[in-house]
């Protein structure tokens, strides 16, 4: 028999006046403060704040579709009710020029006053 028996592995450790103990292990207690949503020292994207309303909003929308070796198609859309779409690249650059056009014809871009609003 060794002069230092070992205690039983799940039992705990006696305290030996003289030598050197282990750290204090912290109590599992609740944090106080915001809950973190990554670990520390990981940038988090930083989102812009919430945008001032400076009167503007969108009123015509042009969306193209041209994925490579197929068929281009394009659809324009105002909030006057116009509503075009376009299937073939000749086609949908014509509705691209027609779209812009409308910009400058559009009742709710350009509100007409007098004798030729009525």
């Amino acid at each position: 028999m060794s002069p230092h028996p070992h205690p039983p592995l799940k039992s705990v450790p006696v305290p030996v006046p003289g030598k050197p103990q282990g750290a204090t292990q912290p109590v599992d207690a609740m944090s106080v403060g915001e809950p973190k949503g990554v670990a520390e020292g990981v940038p988090t994207a930083c989102l812009p704040g919430p945008r001032r309303n400076d009167g503007r909003f969108p009123i015509a929308w042009l969306h193209i579709v041209a994925p490579r070796g197929a068929v281009p198609t394009a659809t324009s859309k105002c909030a006057c009710g116009r509503d075009r779409s376009a299937v073939g690249q000749a086609r949908v650059l014509a509705l691209i020029d027609d779209h812009t056009a409308h910009r400058d014809l559009c009742p709710l871009r350009n509100p007409q006053e007098g004798r030729a609003a009525a």
